[in-house]
């Protein structure tokens, strides 16, 4: 009698957390050793549960199954969350990393997530649906979406925000939120 059998109510997988998992890119990388060159595989991966906390890990392995399952545990433990409002972001954001830049506008409810690519994946893993996106610079798939995740990580309340601007919080909002407080 197997192990199964006499404990029906032990299951064989892990319980399931509530993040969705995204892979944003596979990459065959080398290193160059005296004998010749040495291929492993990279891949990236971006977790959220769509109400404000992502995480992003990078796994190497000879496999491709073996690289994700590092990446997914990666991304797993540095989840942290962001400042989201509602289904957009609360300001304009520019995130930088290396040669990359990736710049994060609000956009009214009905707009839809227009970005692409690694962008895409992390936005939509946060629970953003309302965003305008512009990625410059390098087009390195890793470092636009580390600027993404910089980005994110800039965001802050609109009452905090306008406080550094040395402005109202009123013109920190975006316009239709303006506009619902004055009808």
């Amino acid at each position: 009698m197997s192990n199964k059998e006499k404990n029906p109510e032990k299951q064989d997988f892990e319980p399931q957390d509530s993040f969705e998992e995204r892979v944003i890119e596979i990459a065959r990388v080398a290193k160059v050793v005296k004998g010749g060159r040495r291929f492993r595989f990279r891949v990236t991966v971006v977790v959220g549960d769509k109400k404000g906390s992502i995480g992003m890990g990078v796994g190497k392995a000879n496999a491709v199954p073996d690289a994700m399952r590092k990446a997914s545990e990666r991304a797993r433990k540095s989840v942290r969350s962001v400042y989201l409002s509602g289904t957009t972001v609360p300001h304009e954001t520019i995130g930088k990393v290396a040669g990359s830049k990736v710049f994060l506008k609000p956009a009214s409810p009905g707009t839809g997530v227009i970005a692409a690519g690694g962008v895409r994946a992390v936005l939509e893993v946060a629970g953003v649906r309302d965003i305008l996106t512009k990625s410059m610079g390098s087009a390195n798939v890793l470092n636009v979406v580390m600027a993404t995740f910089d980005a994110l990580g800039r965001m802050r309340s609109p009452q905090v925000e306008a406080a550094r601007r040395g402005k109202p919080v009123e013109n920190i909002l975006p316009f239709w939120e303006r506009r619902k407080q004055h009808v």
